[in-house]
């Protein structure tokens, strides 16, 4: 790249990067993915002639948004043929991402996996509008629609999410609690303890993407969950140690064996209870975990 202190689309695109991250994520739930968007982009913002752009910001947003949509029709092939559920790539947020309501919901990865139930252009257009709340008119020129066939589009996408939008969330502090909670009595074998910070209901879904064991579909119940949870972590040679976080704005633990990462675990608690495990144990998605990502709404 190059140097931005003398370079006004260099500087424009280094302002607005994080943004533009971020749009590519929620549209494609794949880190690896939306940093080669921005590449992309970057290739084409370079070769613009920014006399002719009259907002900048828009703009890079606009062709992000593009490249994004490209992408996600080749991701969406590819899932057709990926070994058990597929997870989002877990992200290491810093906490104050999940005192931002609006966009710790967008991040979490139940919104996550209720946004792959939407098409690409469904998708790219919830999140546009309710998300970064884009005008219709440039969402039009973004996916290519005209602005009344995008507004019919936001309006199916919203009912679509609203019917299945994950319950009310608890405080940042009652989810940290029960993180403790449920990762201490983990640790230790505890079933009860276990048990005691579990909904009966609760569902744990596990990504292991052929490459690691994991549960090839949802695992629903609490005594199923335990099952599987006391039997995988405690059947492993070496120590096995779990490091609080926070991955998409959701209280988590980074689980190591002999130091190395062997999954990210991130929980939904609703109620004080725990709800949803996104067990990540793809080694491919283990890239942004090292240091916490950069997010943004603006």
């Amino acid at each position: 790249m190059r140097d931005h202190a003398a370079d006004p689309a260099t500087e424009a695109f280094v302002t607005h990067r994080n943004l533009l991250f971020t749009v590519a994520y929620e549209i494609l739930g794949s880190a690896a993915d939306a940093e080669d968007v921005l590449q992309e982009t970057w290739l084409q913002w370079v070769e613009v002639d920014l006399a002719q752009v009259r907002d900048r910001r828009a703009f890079l947003v606009r062709v992000t948004t593009r490249r994004a949509l490209d992408r996600l029709r080749v991701l969406r092939r590819r899932k057709e043929s990926y070994v058990g559920p597929w997870l989002p790539e877990p992200l290491l947020t810093s906490p104050d991402v999940a005192e931002h309501a609006e966009l710790a919901e967008s991040l979490s990865m139940a919104m996550m996996l209720v946004l792959e139930t939407l098409s690409p252009t469904e998708r790219a257009v919830f999140v546009l509008r309710e998300v970064f709340d884009v005008g219709y008119d440039e969402i039009a020129e973004a996916v290519g629609k005209t602005p009344a066939a995008v507004r019919q589009i936001a309006h199916r996408s919203r009912k679509h999410v609203e019917a299945r939008r994950p319950r009310e969330l608890v405080s940042s502090r009652q989810a940290r609690a029960a993180l403790e909670s449920f990762q201490h009595a983990v640790e230790t074998g505890d079933l009860q303890g276990v048990l005691d910070v579990l909904a009966p209901d609760v569902v744990l879904i596990s990504d292991g993407g052929g490459v690691r064991s994991a549960a090839l579909r949802p695992v629903t119940g609490a005594a199923k969950v335990i099952r599987l949870l006391l039997v995988g972590l405690g059947d492993k040679e070496g120590a096995l140690t779990g490091e609080p976080t926070t991955v998409n704005g959701d209280p988590a633990l980074v689980l190591r064996l002999d130091g190395e990462i062997d999954s990210v675990m991130a929980i939904r608690v609703e109620g004080g209870l725990v709800t949803g495990i996104y067990f990540v144990r793809n080694p491919a998605k283990f890239t942004h975990i090292a240091a916490a990502v950069p997010l943004t709404l603006s």
